[in-house]
């Protein structure tokens, strides 16, 4: 017997790379291209101003507030629900993470869609938990019916990743209503750039727990800042399994950051606003050049071409320093997905595939 007998082996997930060269035009992680506003940047250099409390050598050299309490507050005062529906933690991916092992504890298996996110497939194996994907449609939908049948919690993105699809309130109502004994979690990490929340069905099931993030709209990927909203109970529950495991999860420049994001809605407003018309610009152009996709609701285009594979394109991008995301995998290994970088550089990217 060797010691490596007792290792948990895992597949891992794979992130999107991050290139040491900064000559390239990065579209591959879904990262906002603009800077975070003014009041972040204030508040990590200690001049945040009225209202907003900035980082001292102080905060520093003690411990945060494990609870988070002001973040808490400006996200609750932001959405319009208590301090005792949020959850925060660091990114999102923690958050969900922190979500599967609190709330998937049956013996069925967790529900979610065959081409979505790939960080769940990963956190159901590190945590031991059954699982089963149920097939998107051809047009990369979900299928409400499918999901009504014994689970042991569900969970799915709204925009989808890496598709950008919504799926209407409609929808996710349904599957709350035929699943009043599981955990229905919705991951909205895409929500700002178009879609439409599920925050307003918490009103209606203490089943559904909602999953936002700074990381995209909010152009705080580094800051790793992301949150959970949901009845008081369950976010007691995922605060008592936060506590066992770390309860200082998040620096107190993370706490600061994040509550002069919150409130400066207009620097918010205009670098989503932005992305979004850059969005619908350069959709019309991809179709000219031949390409198809779903309408995304996201930060990015899921695209495939009427004639070039998508692999060739991926590497032909990469020689010309150009970084898409490509997934090798069943039923999406012919489609690249794009963020959507600044106008200058969605119009390169434009100008190289019409030169192709």
């Amino acid at each position: 017997m060797s010691w490596e007998d007792n290792i948990r082996r895992v597949t891992p997930y794979t992130p999107g790379e991050q290139p040491k060269d900064r000559d390239i035009i990065k579209l591959n992680t879904n990262e906002n291209p603009y800077p975070p506003s003014e009041a972040v940047m204030k508040a990590l250099s200690g001049d945040a101003g009225a209202g907003i409390a900035a980082v001292s050598p102080d905060a520093l050299r003690r411990y945060p507030d494990p609870a988070a309490s002001a973040l808490v507050h400006a996200i609750a005062e932001n959405i319009g629900v208590g301090d005792e529906n949020v959850f925060v933690g660091v990114g999102s991916d923690d958050v969900l993470s922190m979500c599967f092992l609190t709330f998937f504890n049956s013996d069925k298996p967790v529900l979610f869609p065959d081409i979505t996110y790939s960080f769940y497939d990963v956190w159901t194996d590190v945590y031991r938990i059954p699982y089963e994907t149920v097939a998107l449609d051809s047009d990369f939908r979900i299928k409400a019916d499918d999901y009504k049948k014994p689970n042991g919690g569900i969970i799915f993105p709204n925009p989808n990743a890496p598709t950008g699809v919504e799926e209407p309130q409609e929808l996710i109502r349904k599957i709350l209503e035929e699943n009043p004994d599981s955990v229905v979690i919705v991951d909205e990490a895409y929500v700002d750039f178009g879609a439409c929340s599920a925050v307003p069905l918490l009103k209606e099931y203490d089943n559904l727990l909602v999953v936002q993030t700074f990381s995209k709209s909010r152009s705080m990927a580094g800051m790793r800042i992301g949150y959970a909203i949901g009845s008081a109970q369950m976010i007691k529950y995922l605060n008592d399994v936060k506590y066992s495991v770390n309860s200082y999860t998040m620096s107190a420049a993370a706490i600061a950051a994040g509550v002069a994001s919150v409130k400066d809605t207009n620097a918010f407003e205009d670098s989503r606003k932005k992305i979004i018309a850059t969005r619908e610009r350069v959709k019309p152009l991809l179709k000219e050049l031949g390409f198809s996709f779903p309408d995304s609701k996201a930060n990015f285009i899921f695209a495939t071409h009427e004639k070039v594979p998508a692999r060739e394109l991926f590497e032909a991008l990469r020689e010309a320093k150009i970084f898409v995301r490509y997934f090798d995998k069943p039923r999406i290994d012919n489609y690249l997905r794009i963020t959507i970088g600044t106008d200058d550089e969605m119009d390169a990217l434009i100008e190289f595939l019409r030169k192709r």
